[in-house]
């Protein structure tokens, strides 16, 4: 077993964390317990890179239970808690990551998951595909497939399909309807506003926040907003997401002329340079950003760095910088994703069937793995739509909550069938 953690001992708080969520997790009890039966995994590796907390600890325990050999890492440093890493590394998995880790640490990290020779791989923003295609050529031909996340690793990896260098078929797992409708609205909407409360203990109501990008995960962070108190202003680039943003009860405006309004500032747009050097100068004194996209390029922290004439932490995580006009614009967790670099992430029900996709997407690739097309240009695949339908009954008996069926005639009158 290799491991690069920083702390072994921490293994009975990571363990504690890991069974609590286990009790909310009902979609990956019974993977757990399907996949301990089968092995559909048995002689694979699996490398992983995904937010290392204990939600993502469950799912790497599910696969290993499967018959995975696991190489998991981190997908952003601020958001590997050491405590799970270690419970992890105790129940036998191969774990690289700790919390904090420099951008040298990061990438060798990921580098040590991937020398493994995975033969699946799971991906948060697509680190481990495009270091895999980058300097990882020659363990390109055992690989089978894998699956991304989120909706930014997605971008890359289509970017990838068009230009014909996409080297295996890819699952495009945040597209799948049991993904995007909960985690990215219901589970960003509340674990973005988590991370803020709890770190800046202020209160919602009464404020004016802007929230960039109105996708699934900005309706999320605007929607708990507004029911916060709040008043809500949304920026957009998309005409039509900025209609959807108006028929829902919002102000639509310029990030340009939203950043003399706004109190808290929430960027959610999976690009780069969101919130610039301009928007800073236009700011209220105290007001407070954060991102809660994939990667720390939206709010462009490196200028404000390079305007302000006095840094220094605020409050823990919290820094704060004085610009030439006297006020002080602060930035949460270094502009780096809230709900995870300040907070646990989504909660343990969203993460149960995101994850629960994620496994049974895994699954697929390898029972479908001389069927799927590894044909240049032809690389990524849409969840089965079987694999949704059967999330999503899986979650609504564990409510307790009984559908309809359509009925032969209803069938026939509706399909023609």
């Amino acid at each position: 077993m290799a491991t690069e953690i920083r702390n072994a001992s921490l293994w009975q708080e990571g363990k504690l964390k890991i069974d609590w969520v286990k009790h909310h997790m009902p979609l990956l009890n019974g993977l757990e317990k399907e996949f301990s039966e089968t092995k559909p995994f048995k002689g694979l590796k699996i490398a992983l890179s995904v937010h290392l907390e204990a939600k993502t600890a469950y799912l790497c325990e599910v696969l290993a239970a499967g018959g995975a050999e696991m190489y998991v890492t981190g997908s952003n440093p601020l958001s590997t808690q050491d405590d799970i890493a270690a419970a992890l590394v105790k129940e036998g998995l191969n774990v690289f990551a700790w919390y904090g880790a420099t951008s040298e640490d990061y990438k060798r990290h990921i580098r040590k998951v991937i020398e493994a020779g995975p033969n699946i791989i799971i991906d948060d923003g697509g680190d481990l595909v495009s270091l895999m295609h980058s300097e990882f050529q020659h363990l390109v031909p055992d690989v089978i497939g894998g699956c991304e996340e989120t909706t930014t690793g997605i971008l890359r990896l289509q970017s990838m399909n068009r230009a014909q260098t996409l080297m295996f078929p890819m699952m495009l797992v945040n597209n799948a309807a049991c993904k995007h409708l909960f985690d990215n609205r219901y589970g960003t909407g509340q674990s973005v506003w988590t991370g803020i409360n709890r770190t800046t203990n202020l209160i919602v109501a009464g404020k004016t926040v802007v929230v960039a990008g109105y996708g699934w995960c900005g309706k999320g962070v605007a929607m708990r907003a507004k029911g916060a108190g709040a008043k809500v202003i949304v920026t957009e680039v998309d005409p039509i997401k900025a209609m959807e943003a108006v028929m829902d009860g919002f102000r639509v405006m310029k990030m340009s002329s939203a950043a003399e309004y706004g109190d808290i500032f929430i960027t959610v747009t999976g690009c780069k340079g969101v919130i610039t050097g301009p928007d800073f100068l236009k700011m209220k004194d105290g007001a407070i950003c954060c991102n809660a996209g994939h990667f720390d390029v939206e709010v462009d922290v490196a200028a404000l760095k390079e305007m302000a004439e006095e840094a220094g932490e605020a409050r823990q995580n919290i820094m704060g910088y004085r610009l030439g006009n006297g006020n002080t614009i602060y930035v949460i967790a270094e502009g780096r994703l809230v709900n995870l670099a300040a907070g646990d992430g989504h909660p343990a029900e969203i993460m149960d069937m995101s994850f629960a996709i994620q496994a049974l997407s895994a699954e697929y690739l390898v029972k479908n793995r001389e069927k799927i097309s590894r044909t240049p240009g032809n690389m990524v695949n849409d969840v089965p739509e079987s694999i949704d339908l059967e999330v999503a009954r899986r979650e609504l008996a564990s409510w307790d909550c009984e559908i309809d069926t359509l009925t032969e005639e209803q069938r026939r009158y509706l399909y023609g069938e």
